[in-house]
């Protein structure tokens, strides 16, 4: 029996999005002119510390202040540059990781969260909410303690922002299946699509199908690996497990999980209510749970067979998470 703490997350999962399923995204022109509006603000500082351990091009595992008030602030800053037009291209990545580990971060720390979700201005309570209650149905998805090795992946850079859109509009123009539910989808999977690896089921590509399914008549067509024609496949997929008439039975198909369905339409919600949400989403870099904490894997990493944890730790330091 789940424990009384899981049924209570579970129930405002569920209680989120409920009222989500019911209401309409808006138009793609409205969607456009949202994106294309752009907000006068200054540049955002995020924190760092000289002494860090850097990846080889220089980057940084993002710092979460410990201070509420300070995270709370910080969180509000980087989702409105996030959805600016004016920030520059070259600070989106930096911007989108900070944010997925705040999420990451907020979401194993009830207390904290509770003290930055209730500071929050009305604008981003409800995003703050549906980020934590996301990641927790993943933190459920895998209890106990982290695997003390690293799975054999090639972590590469996916292909630009807007070209996947187009590939999940068209998806959505062919099948019905909306393309917020495919970005979603393609997120959780394989970072969209920076994970080149074949899982322990044997799932391949960016949408992590397996050859088998792949091979059912309508399914698969073109390259299994390749990010348009997996994109396509997976809204033909989804079609074909019920999807049309209830997106949560399609998922279940794609992924038998709960947990799996109501983290994808928590995500997909996010974008379904401000398409320029994409932006962050899809500057999320990848993070492996793993006995020593959360670990980044960032572009570049690049392991043929699996690796022992602490030995990719003594020659990649910048991995390593520094909050705690």
């Amino acid at each position: 029996m789940r424990n009384r703490s899981v049924l209570v997350v579970s129930a405002i999962t569920a209680s989120l999005l409920a009222g989500l399923l019911l209401k309409p995204k808006q138009p793609r022109a409205v969607a456009e002119a949202v994106i294309s509006n752009p907000m006068v603000m200054a540049p955002v500082l995020l924190p760092a510390q000289a002494s860090q351990p850097t990846t080889k091009d220089g980057r940084q595992y993002p710092l979460v202040p410990a201070e509420p008030a300070e995270l709370t602030e910080l969180l509000v800053a980087v989702e409105r540059a996030l959805r600016d037009p004016a920030t520059p291209a070259d600070a989106l990545p930096d911007l989108g990781h900070q944010q997925q580990v705040i999420y990451r971060v907020l979401s194993t720390d009830q207390p904290r969260a509770n003290q930055v979700v209730n500071a929050l201005p009305p604008r981003w309570r409800s995003v703050a909410e549906r980020h934590l209650a996301a990641r927790r149905e993943f933190v459920r998805m895998s209890r106990g303690r982290g695997p003390t090795m690293l799975p054999a992946w090639r972590i590469i850079q996916p292909e630009p922002a807007k070209n996947l859109l187009s590939y999940y509009r068209k998806a959505e123009a062919a099948t019905g299946i909306e393309w917020e539910v495919l970005a979603a989808v393609n997120l959780v999977e394989t970072g969209m699509g920076r994970i080149d690896g074949v899982s322990v089921a044997n799932a391949q590509g960016p949408m992590q199908f397996l050859p088998t399914t792949w091979a059912e008549q309508g399914i698969g067509a073109g390259d299994i690996r390749d990010p348009h024609d997996a994109i396509q496949a997976a809204a033909r997929y989804l079609v074909r497990r019920g999807g049309l008439q209830d997106i949560r039975r399609g998922l279940w198909g794609y992924n038998n999980s709960d947990y799996y369905g109501r983290a994808v339409l928590l995500y997909a919600s996010l974008m379904k209510e401000d398409p320029a949400a994409y932006t962050g989403l899809f500057h999320w870099e990848i993070h492996f749970n793993a006995a020593d904490g959360d670990l980044w894997l960032p572009v570049g990493y690049d392991q043929p067979q699996r690796i022992a944890v602490e030995k990719h730790l003594q020659a990649n330091p910048a991995s390593r998470s520094p909050n705690r």
